[in-house]
């Protein structure tokens, strides 16, 4: 018997943690955190621990499948190829490249060689049309603080003085953040303060503010109020480094606490003490949820607000505030697009921003140029590490237009439900079965810091890697001459030049710093925004016809903007809560992850619960004006009144199809799906 142990990383989510796999006679049989990786430090959740049963599910796919009289048939690579670059030069001489449109999802933003190897197959072929997950998850976080700040600061907590978990459960979502939050209560005079409907675990040691959901940017607004009218910000900072205040003090005058509280739930005094605590513990740092502010219709600038907020506290570019990190350099493998993708000019700040241009288009508007054919047809779809009929807004509306395409491929380890639309699916390697690059730690974390990924096992059946997958389709669509990688250190090479940083992670297999954070950088240099400072009042907001400052906005759907549907559905469902055994919508195969979390529960109030005639634990039906479907229930006296939280990612209780795209944020097209009316019978 052989036993072996590999240090590598964990690709299941954006976290990346350090693992050690061990092997017996080459097969995984244990996975633990690796103590000495300096970012996640040993941390590692069920999912993690359950690789061994996840690699090795009965549910992987082991050969390509392709449809045939409506049934899928097991086909050698070969054929599937073949098959594939037939159907992909028949739609670019019939329709032209664009066609055709690439979809990679949330695995491709943790993965470099999977979103990498789907933007050079766009380009080699010729369509501008990447579409992503980044269309309704976190790019509208990344372009509102980049307008601000010029570029993409992240959370650096290690020296808060006080945190703000702002619609944000760490134990849900990023353990190891949570455990560093107990760490800091335990040891060190931390103030924590939570912003969620939701009472969450570490509420225990929060000044918990359990708002109406979709109303953070009236609880933002009105504590900016206080920050500004009681002179708590920062004015060596102000003064300095930032432009447009006079127009912001002006501006939240009208947004006070006493206002506030009819909206947000919240009593004007909570609202007061906390913006005091926030201001004056110095440093701050708030961390909002992945996505809980985004989704919605004025979600760019729910975190245009945050932005706000760090800036003229003074928590901008400081240790324990928000901070930018180097750009790790690498070679950017992506080719020109020849035109503009899909939504380019109708979400122009969303496409590109001060010439950055976005590598991908508005996925929301993928149903619309299928279905409709407006602006132009999409006829061909390859779809990589994604499951949008399942994790996408107006679901049904994806699952038709995914029906409706005269050729759709499916890239994946597992036959999604995505997949089972496909006329081709072809069986994806897991991140064990592959060697590649992780840097996602300076993404994410905000630490500039790299690892090479090792592989860990040889691919389960006939799987390959993402990358050989796009590069042996390449060539068989005649598009070679761009895809001459042959094997995973080809890649690696193509994305790491020789020098220091190379030789770094080569001599060791945890990984290696790239450089080091960026503090105080307002001081050396001009910021990347047009005037050089801190923006508070954008002119290329304005410009583009949005507001310049921050406003409140109702959500799309509610008691205030939709009174005649209150009636008719009087309960704000939200959706989306994170829970460790899964992300998005996968690991659900995993029997030991399964037992864990068996089944997608409805939660509610249990005096929300009595006054519809709900008990706990019975099946209910769920209505919107969209939908319906059936859900347990499940009583929680944490949870705000008149609201109902249930969790995404489930395919037999898909919340995606209770919700539309109707409402959109018009800067960024995400659509407002986050907070939306509902009823809740008992079934």
């Amino acid at each position: 018997m052989t036993t072996r142990t590999i240090v590598s990383d964990c690709m299941l989510c954006v976290w990346d943690c350090g693992i050690k796999a061990h092997l017996d006679n080459g097969r995984l049989v244990k996975v633990e955190g690796l103590p000495e990786h300096p970012v996640t430090k040993g941390y590692i959740c069920p999912r993690g621990e359950a690789l061994p049963d996840y690699v090795y599910s009965p549910s992987r796919l082991t050969t390509p499948m392709l449809r045939e009289k409506g049934r899928f048939q097991k086909v050698s690579w070969d054929t599937a190829l073949d098959y594939c670059a037939e159907k992909l030069n028949t739609i670019k001489e019939k329709y032209g490249a664009r066609a055709l449109a690439i979809f990679c999802g949330s695995v491709g933003v943790e993965n470099i060689e999977v979103a990498t190897f789907a933007r050079r197959f766009k380009g080699a072929y010729g369509t501008p049309n990447l579409l992503s997950v980044e269309n309704i998850c976190y790019r509208t976080r990344i372009l509102a603080r980049q307008i601000t700040f010029g570029r993409y600061p992240l959370d650096d907590p290690g020296d808060s003085r006080c945190i703000i978990l702002w619609g944000h459960n760490p134990d849900g979502s990023k353990g190891m953040l949570g455990e560093q939050i107990r760490e800091k209560l335990a040891n060190e005079n931390l103030q924590l303060i939570v912003v969620n409907p939701k009472r969450i675990p570490l509420s225990e040691k929060a000044y918990q503010l359990s708002i109406r959901p979709g109303t953070d940017a009236a609880l933002g607004l009105a504590m900016l109020n206080v920050i500004i009218n009681e002179d708590l910000y920062d004015k060596e900072f102000v003064e300095n480094y930032t432009v447009g205040f006079p127009e912001l003090v002006e501006h939240v005058q009208q947004y006070t606490p006493e206002w506030a509280q009819d909206i947000t739930w919240i009593p004007a005094a909570d609202i007061k003490n906390v913006a005091r605590i926030y201001a004056k513990a110095k440093p701050s740092c708030i961390i909002q949820g992945i996505n809980s502010l985004d989704q919605h219709r004025n979600g760019l600038q729910n975190s245009r607000l945050l932005s706000i907020m760090q800036a003229v506290t003074g928590n901008f570019a400081v240790p324990g505030g928000w901070v930018e990190g180097p750009r790790i350099p690498l070679a950017n493998l992506s080719l020109k697009d020849q035109e503009e993708p899909l939504g380019a000019s109708e979400y122009p700040i969303f496409s590109s921003l001060w010439g950055r241009k976005a590598p991908f288009g508005i996925a929301t508007l993928f149903p619309q140029a299928v279905l409709e054919g407006k602006p132009y047809p999409i006829r061909g779809t390859i779809i990589t590490a994604a499951n949008p009929v399942v994790s996408f807004p107006a679901a049904h509306q994806f699952k038709e237009a995914l029906s409706n395409l005269d050729f759709l491929a499916v890239i994946d380890p597992f036959l999604t439900e995505t997949a089972e639309l496909a006329d081709v699916v072809l069986p994806a390697c897991t991140f064990l079965e592959k060697g590649g690059l992780s840097y996602v730690y300076g993404v994410v974390f905000g630490e500039p810091y790299a690892m090479i990924h090792h592989k860990v096992i040889e691919p389960v059946g006939e799987s390959w890697p993402d990358w050989k997958i796009w590069c042996e389709l390449g060539r068989r669509a005649g598009l070679g001459e761009y895809f001459p990688w042959q094997n995973e250190e080809d890649v690696v090479n193509a994305f790491l030049q020789p020098g220091e940083l190379k030789d770094a992670l080569n001599a060791n297999p945890v990984g290696a710093y790239y450089g080091d954070k960026q503090y105080y950088i307002y001081k050396n240099k001009k910021l990347g925004t047009p005037s050089g400072k801190v923006e508070l009042y954008s002119q290329t907001l304005k410009d583009h016809g949005f507001d310049p400052i921050p406003v409140y906005m109702e959500p799309g759907q509610s008691p205030v903007n939709t009174p005649e549907l209150y009636k008719k559905f009087p309960l704000i469902l939200i959706s989306g809560e994170r829970a460790q055994e899964y992300t998005h919508t996968q690991q659900r195969m995993v029997p030991v992850l399964r037992n864990s979390n068996p089944e997608p529960l409805a939660e509610i109030h249990p005096a929300t619960a009595a006054q519809y005639g709900l008990l706990n634990g019975t099946m209910a039906k769920i209505e919107t004006k969209t939908g319906q479907m059936q859900m347990r229930i499940s009583t929680n006296e944490n949870l705000a009144l008149g609201v109902v939280s249930v969790p995404h990612g489930w395919a037999d209780a898909n919340v995606n199809l209770l919700v539309d795209m109707e409402v959109f944020d018009p800067i960024t097209a995400y659509p407002d799906f986050k907070t939306v009316l509902c009823k809740v019978t008992p079934a």
